[in-house]
């Protein structure tokens, strides 16, 4: 069977500025190259990416551009016009699409991942000026994209009830767990004074809530730190605020987007981790911290219960009370912090990358076959 000639739209990574779908396109690319030494892969990149993202292997190629990505509308333009001709010069059998949007004109097949529906589902979380775009180029990516994939099941009934597509269009990847994490588990400190949280400061991630109830379970048990690692979005400001208000400025930290050594560094020394998202579309942290064998309470919503099953505490993320009754059990319950210790890497073992490589190159065969 002939290679196929695989493009890779990475136009919208910026480094340490787009959150989680930076983890997942540079898992996704090792996993493949791993897995994929036949079919040769074009990574389309901006002036922002970085020499490293495409994998040192001859089937790897990185095709560099000028673009400025950090300014949007360059980006979009970029993608719309000039990605087209280059997939065309390069005769490509099919483009991936891994940040939700694509060419709406494009002259080969092409597989869109959606991470999720969060501009339909909460469009109150996205400013004015964003919104727009947001739904005119992901309602055009899914329409004109031969097949997409969703992280979750959740996602993908989303993309089902508000897209109305076909459902043979739609596949489910889901995302994996980097073993480092399991390794970490390995070497964990038995005791240590962090709660954990990663995760980008934005209104969905319901960070006010749960700084509140830090701020009850701490009357009690002082010793403890609360640790909000991630991307420093448009939520920052106001969560600043809250911290000072509830006199949280010695208890609360807020890094941004650190170094993964250092991001390990505090999986290896948390206490427990909290997860208390009110919309998701997969939820990568909360399997990391299972992986690392760290007592973890998380959102009862989806897909995140699903994912956690019964290796971490569930609380109603809209209950300051639930949140603050979670991690107090989380720190004082040694029967229930050897369980979930215990179960979480258990859990985290059914999630890899090399599954999603191998569900998307599936995918990725299939669309370029397709007539």
């Amino acid at each position: 069977m002939a290679s196929l000639r695989i493009g890779v739209n990475a136009l919208y990574l910026i480094p340490g500025g787009v959150g989680g779908t930076e983890i997942y396109l540079r898992s996704l690319l090792a996993a493949l190259a791993g897995l994929d030494p036949h079919n040769q892969y074009f990574i389309y990149t901006n002036r922002e990416t970085g020499p490293d993202l495409a994998p040192a292997q001859p089937n790897f190629t990185a095709v560099p551009s000028p673009l400025p990505a950090s300014f949007r509308p360059a980006r979009i333009l970029w993608e719309q016009y000039v990605l087209p001709a280059q997939a065309a010069a390069r005769r490509l059998d099919v483009l991936l699409n891994p940040g939700f949007t694509g060419p709406l004109l494009c002259a080969c097949p092409m597989v869109t991942v959606f991470h999720d529906l969060q501009h339909k589902r909460h469009p109150e979380h996205f400013r004015w000026f964003d919104l727009p775009f947001w739904r005119m180029l992901l309602y055009g990516s899914a329409h004109r994209s031969r097949l997409l994939l969703a992280d979750s099941e959740a996602t993908r009934k989303d993309l089902l009830e508000i897209y109305r597509l076909d459902e043979a269009r739609v596949r489910v990847a889901p995302l994996g767990v980097d073993p480092v994490f399991f390794e970490i588990g390995k070497r964990r400190e038995e005791a240590g004074n962090i709660i954990l949280t990663v995760s980008t400061l934005h209104p969905h991630k319901n960070l006010e809530r749960l700084l509140r109830a830090f701020a009850r379970f701490r009357g009690g048990r002082p010793e403890f730190r609360l640790v909000v690692a991630g991307l420093r979005g448009f939520h920052t400001a106001p969560l600043e605020r809250l911290r000072t208000e509830l006199r949280l400025e010695s208890a609360v930290e807020f890094p941004g987007w650190i170094p993964r050594s250092d991001l390990h560094e505090l999986y290896r020394r948390a206490a427990a981790f909290v997860y208390p998202s009110t919309f998701e579309g997969f939820g990568l942290p909360l399997l990391e911290a299972l992986a690392a064998g760290i007592p973890t309470a998380c959102s009862a919503i989806e897909p995140l219960a699903s994912h956690a099953g019964d290796a971490a505490l569930t609380f109603d993320p809209l209950s300051e009370d639930a949140i603050a009754a979670s991690l107090s059990r989380l720190t004082s319950d040694n029967a229930l912090r050897r369980r979930l210790a215990e179960a979480g890497p258990a859990r985290a073992s059914e999630f890899s990358w090399s599954r999603t490589a191998c569900i998307t190159l599936r995918v990725l065969a299939e669309a370029a076959q397709k007539p």
